[in-house]
């Protein structure tokens, strides 16, 4: 019995190709289904059957047309309310592919029809528990994404629900969740990259903490998650539209200039740094790495078009996968000219990027204006006095309280505040990058508790 992780690190989720005698099944998979269908090739396998743990909140699903594609049977939890023809199935089914058994398990929480499976050989021995949003690494998955009504009920049947996948299964059972690596659908922060139920029982706050203390703990530490996850269960429920990863149009330098002129949506993918130093006006910088799908999908004007800048033609393909995955189909042009090339002889905007270092030389000789964009919990945990905090995915709205400039804008990384600088840079503001750990302020004595 094999079971091949498909990573999707920009969304901090897995999905799984379970494979065994030439037969496969693929569970949670993204909307970018070229990367299993060249898995199960890879793997000489046939793939007979897809499942959903649950209606996903932070990206499309790929579900419904890999198993039209490969014509597999595909379940989704019974309770889901869907559009189109599926297999519905409820706590106690068994799905059988041949050598591979899943049964199902009704584990609330996530949402309130979330199912996890359960993974046997045709003999009967547990191979493995696939859990999507309930029981994560060290962690459950948030409780809060159906709305604020269900969020106290769905906490408690979040804590039932890890305590029955831990009391029904072996203590030496993998646990294979969707989320938790870095997903915003997880609680917490989740910790390592593999574990077992015998792990959990030790680090898993809903089997070391009683049912109230968990739930308040896990209330009170629920923190702001992408506005674009509103658009995800809509789309997923009426059924995606299949994958379109074909490259987007050429733009020439006189179309660029007349699609920023115009207001639309134009993102320079490039390094943070390499936009600093020179970039042209008008546009965003979104530094294609890391978490830039989560950040871009939390700002973006939903169903705007969208052009991008990128070094080239790989990195542009790379950023319409990553913006596919959560539903954002309108990218109607690229540029992948040299920046120079493409100002078509008008000014480079630029800024300046520094380290907390040189902050701290700046307030060693006078003062500085500091814009904190982390969200709130991590402002309130550690921070520069005198900071104004204004959470990232709040600024579009917040201009007015940004402190006057020139304005040195800090998180944690430098990626967000990347984003925030591009952001205050096309609405006028003088602005410098702080490019650094926000543990370097503390070393610099920088920061209050």
């Amino acid at each position: 019995m094999d079971v091949s992780i498909v990573e999707t690190s920009g969304l901090g989720d897995r999905s799984y190709l379970i494979s065994h005698h030439g037969i496969a099944v693929v569970v949670d998979p993204q909307r970018d289904i070229d990367r299993i269908l060249a898995l199960a090739d890879e793997n000489e396998v046939r793939i007979t059957h897809v499942l959903e743990t649950h209606l996903h909140n932070d990206y499309v699903t790929g579900g419904l047309e890999l198993s039209r594609t490969v014509g597999a049977d595909y379940a989704v939890p019974a309770g889901d309310d869907v559009d189109y023809s599926r297999r519905p199935v409820a706590d106690g089914d068994v799905i059988d592919a041949g050598p591979i058994q899943l049964q199902v398990l009704h584990t609330p929480g996530h949402t309130h029809h979330h199912v996890s499976y359960v993974l046997r050989d045709d003999a009967g021995a547990i191979h493995g528990v696939f859990t999507g949003g309930s029981m994560l690494y060290g962690t459950t998955g948030r409780t809060d994404l159906i709305g604020p009504d269900d969020t106290e009920e769905l906490s408690h049947a979040q804590y039932h629900s890890v305590h029955k996948l831990a009391d029904l299964l072996p203590a030496d059972t993998p646990i294979y969740p969707t989320h938790g690596f870095g997903s915003f659908c997880s609680a917490t922060p989740a910790s390592g990259d593999s574990s077992t139920i015998k792990e959990q029982f030790k680090t898993n706050p809903a089997l070391t903490k009683d049912e109230q203390s968990f739930v308040d703990e896990l209330l009170a530490g629920l923190s702001a998650y992408p506005a674009y996850y509103a658009h995800m269960g809509v789309i997923n429920s009426a059924g995606p539209a299949p994958v379109d990863l074909t490259p987007p149009a050429p733009i020439d330098p006189i179309e660029l200039r007349r699609r920023i002129d115009a207001g639309e949506w134009v993102v320079d993918l490039r390094t943070r740094t390499a936009f600093a130093a020179g970039h042209l006006p008008g546009t965003y910088g979104f530094e294609l790495s890391g978490s830039f799908v989560s950040y871009f999908g939390w700002l973006y004007d939903w169903g705007a078009p969208i052009t991008v800048i990128g070094d080239s033609p790989e990195q542009v393909a790379e950023a319409k996968r990553e913006l596919v995955r959560i539903g954002v189909d309108r990218l109607t042009g690229a540029a992948t000219d040299d920046i120079d090339t493409l100002t078509n002889g008008s000014q480079l905007g630029s800024y300046p990027v520094a380290d907390f270092a040189r902050l701290a030389e700046q307030l060693g000789t006078g003062s500085a204006s500091i814009l904190d964009v982390r969200q709130t919990h991590e402002y309130d945990k550690e921070h520069i006095p005198g900071a104004t905090n204004i959470p990232l995915h709040e600024l579009p709205d917040r201009l007015n309280d940004v402190p006057a400039g020139p304005v040195w804008v800090h998180c944690g990384s430098g990626y967000r505040a990347s984003i925030a600088t591009s952001l205050l840079d096309r609405a006028g503001f003088d602005v410098v990058l702080i490019d650094d750990n926000f543990a370097e302020a503390g070393k610099q004595r920088l920061t209050a508790r």
